[in-house]
């Protein structure tokens, strides 16, 4: 291959000269990726880590990394004919995602371990092994799309938008980025099912997981009590007018904004206007749990901590620090990006200022930034450290 030309990778070499691990799940996104790779002609070895005991996960459907898809990642891979690799990170994933996960919780926050597992087992320790096997890159099912702006690596939003996964990789650093891959991201869902089924691929209707790995059940306290034995306390459910409404088993048990299995019904005909009550605020200190209407949940101000610049440069370009930048902020993974004023408090915090309130912001989710020119392309984000509410903020 001539030297100005580069293959579908980015590297200035022949397909069969460049070595590629690929992180392989088990699902269908991961699979297709390590056979589309193989397909064009690349060196592929495929890696499934074991996060937690398989022995038990194997019963839980629908979630990834346990036994039934390393059985599953197995398979292709010799479908495929490429060498596969069972690594077992399960003491590296209860350290640095599970634990995190239930102090989380403990503290009264709403974690995203998803995020958490990218950025320390994922995009660090399994990176790390794959540049100890000499592959030039490390390729994921992600559906983000990498490509070059003035020579330095960027993010942008998958174009499948029911799809996009910029939201839990917004803690890549430029470093990382540089190694990473994403062969998916140009793509649609169906398209990579169809893939699948063109490559005979075991997995191709296998559904997509839908809950957190190692809580396949969707019972988060569960988990929390299971690994932090004693340390739960119960409490009182209070109005935010200070009235006791109920009781509680463990602020664990609640995040803002929820609004079912409150223990209280929901609604309080005791209260002037009966409207459903929702979780506005958790007192850690005091073990309470704190609800009130809907409105109570209005934020227009949100504090950013450990703030991750994708493209630094990108940033020292925009920053001004007396007038902020204009950006796209999103709250959720499943939340539309709103417009809001960007300021940096330092240079891993941030202020948010949103152009219309928004309701039920959790702290300990994520906050990510994104161009208010090209709302595809990801700047970075950090995490939700305060989100005060106006109800809170006059009380």
């Amino acid at each position: 291959m001539s030297e100005n030309k580069l293959n579908s990778l980015g590297f200035a070499k022949a397909e069969s000269d460049t070595r590629v691990v690929v992180a392989m799940s088990g699902g269908v996104d991961s699979s297709v990726v390590a056979a589309l790779l193989k397909q064009q002609g690349y060196e592929v070895i495929g890696i499934t880590l074991q996060l937690y005991d398989h022995g038990v996960a194997v019963q839980a459907k629908g979630a990834c990394c346990a036994g039934a898809d390393i059985h599953d990642a197995r398979e292709v891979a010799a479908r495929l004919d490429i060498p596969h690799y069972v690594l077992d990170y399960e003491t590296l994933f209860k350290q640095q995602v599970m634990d995190d996960f239930a102090d989380s919780y403990l503290a009264g926050h709403t974690p995203i371990p998803c995020v958490r597992c990218n950025q320390t087992v994922k995009f660090k320790d399994l990176l790390t092994t794959a540049k100890e096997l000499g592959a030039d890159c490390l390729a994921t099912g992600h559906y983000v799309r990498r490509h070059l702006l003035d020579g330095d690596a960027c993010l942008q939003r998958g174009i499948d938008p029911q799809k996009d996964q910029s939201y839990f990789l917004f803690a890549t650093t430029p470093e990382q980025l540089d190694y990473l891959r994403f062969p998916l991201g140009g793509m649609t869902k169906d398209a990579t099912r169809e893939l699948a089924q063109k490559y005979d691929l075991s997995v191709s209707n296998k559904p997509d997981s839908q809950d957190i790995c190692f809580v396949p059940n969707g019972r988060y306290g569960d988990v929390v009590r299971k690994l932090r034995p004693g340390a739960i306390t119960p409490g009182k459910i209070r109005h935010l007018d200070g009235r006791v409404l109920g009781d509680h088993q463990g602020v664990i048990d609640y995040t803002i904004g929820q609004r079912r299995g409150l223990g209280i019904g929901g609604r309080r005909e005791d209260i002037q206007d009966n409207s459903p009550l929702y979780v506005v605020a958790i007192d850690v200190e005091n073990q309470e749990v704190i609800v009130g209407p809907q409105s109570a949940l209005a934020c227009q101000d949100i504090y950013l901590t450990e703030v991750n610049w994708v493209t630094p440069v990108l940033m020292n370009q925009k920053h001004s620090d007396a007038q902020g930048i204009d950006v796209f902020v999103k709250l959720r993974n499943t939340a539309p990006t709103s417009p809001a004023r960007l300021f940096l408090d330092s240079k891993s915090s941030a202020h948010l200022i949103l152009e219309k309130a928004e309701y039920g912001i959790a702290t300990g989710q994520a906050g990510v930034i994104y161009d208010r020119n090209d709302a595809s392309l990801m700047l970075g984000g950090g995490w939700i450290s305060s989100a005060p509410i106006t109800a809170l903020q006059s009380a």
